[in-house]
């Protein structure tokens, strides 16, 4: 190999410190000149990286350049892609830990050339605090519009559903938010919803969430979807949404070590060590009603439900357009801040 060419990747894959972003770069320093990308959707619940989940991501890829969105840490990502898809042109990791950064013409311009998209695990409220209303949201939805991959991994995958959880109530010391935590303060400062950050077609509809049974989530989710779905929401699906018309807001809940391959025509399928969860307002659904005088709830109001659930374990598929698939039916109603279950011994997962 010349000289001048080591010297390159040394360069390409070294952080440009001097800027507020970092980026690191491996493969060829020259971007892909003829990739063919097609669009999917890899929505990986945390914990351990599945590697089928990365090879479907840069199968999508079209042999183009795997870009690694972060808002904070290190190009850890790029070496193990890199093993995994050696036919990729290039793997980088671009981190974003500030508005400043997300507003470098560089950041904009990286993200517009990737030919797949990866936003990595963390803290959702910094893609939120620091991407949102900056050029790489813009970035990132115009990718979503031409068809280039994405993935995302816990915080990551957190923020793709049409409306997130954001996180941007959580202080440094707070516990995790469980589900028996969401449901002892079910209108408490935790409890924060945005929307759109993302517009990925098929899961207009829907919110996201991960590390589900293991971290014992169900309980938030089905908050988040009473919240959601209260008719004071105006969240109806616009022109591109595969939901059918008087479903609501759905959730997509997915396990540690799982994830959910996602194409364009709403057609998924689950991967992993774990089940995911598919869970809508029930046909005759009632929402939290909030007593007078406002402000604490008493145990017994804290009642709403039922949810259809349909939970899909690995190997199986399901189809977001339809709302069915190879799952388990069963549902769930919150009544007096529990959670009862249909399911013979009364589980909720």
């Amino acid at each position: 190999m010349a000289l001048t060419t080591l010297v390159a990747l040394a360069l390409s894959s070294s952080a440009q410190t001097h800027h507020a972003y970092k980026y690191f770069r491996a493969g060829n320093p020259a971007d892909a000149a003829h990739a063919s990308p097609r669009a999917g959707y890899a929505l990986m619940g945390g914990g351990e990286d599945l590697d089928e989940a990365f090879q479907w991501l840069c199968d999508r890829a079209g042999g183009g350049d795997f870009l690694v969105l972060r808002a904070t840490g290190t190009d850890a990502y790029n070496p193990y892609i890199r093993k995994l898809c050696p036919k990729l042109n290039s793997v980088a990791t671009l981190v974003i830990p500030n508005r400043e950064a997300a507003a470098d013409p560089f950041v904009e311009k990286t993200i517009r050339h990737a030919s797949a998209l990866f936003i990595s695990g963390g803290d959702q409220a910094n893609y939120i605090n620091f991407w949102m209303g900056t050029p790489v949201q813009s970035a990132l939805n115009d990718a979503i519009q031409r068809g280039i991959p994405l993935g995302g991994t816990s915080a990551g995958l957190a923020v793709m559903g049409e409306w997130a959880y954001s996180a941007q109530g959580d202080k440094p010391d707070d516990p995790n938010l469980s589900g028996e935590l969401a449901l002892s303060d079910p209108l408490g400062p935790r409890i924060t919803l945005v929307h759109g950050f993302l517009h990925i077609p098929p899961l207009m509809g829907a919110i996201t969430d991960t590390h589900f049974a293991k971290r014992d989530r169900m309980g938030r989710l089905l908050l988040f979807l009473d919240r959601l779905n209260q008719p004071t929401q105006t969240n109806e699906p616009d022109g591109k949404s595969l939901r059918s018309p008087g479903r609501g807001t759905c959730g997509i809940g997915v396990e540690q070590e799982t994830a959910v391959l996602l194409k364009p025509d709403g057609a998924a399928r689950v991967i992993g060590r774990g089940n995911s969860y598919f869970i809508c307002p029930g046909t005759r659904y009632e929402g939290l009603v909030v007593p007078e005088p406002s402000g604490i709830l008493a145990l017994h109001f804290v009642t709403f439900g039922p949810f259809d659930v349909q939970r899909v374990a690995p190997g199986h598929a399901f189809n977001l357009k339809t709302w069915s698939g190879d799952s388990t039916h069963y549902t769930l109603t919150v009544k007096s801040r529990q959670i009862l279950s249909s399911q013979p011994g009364g589980s909720v997962y």
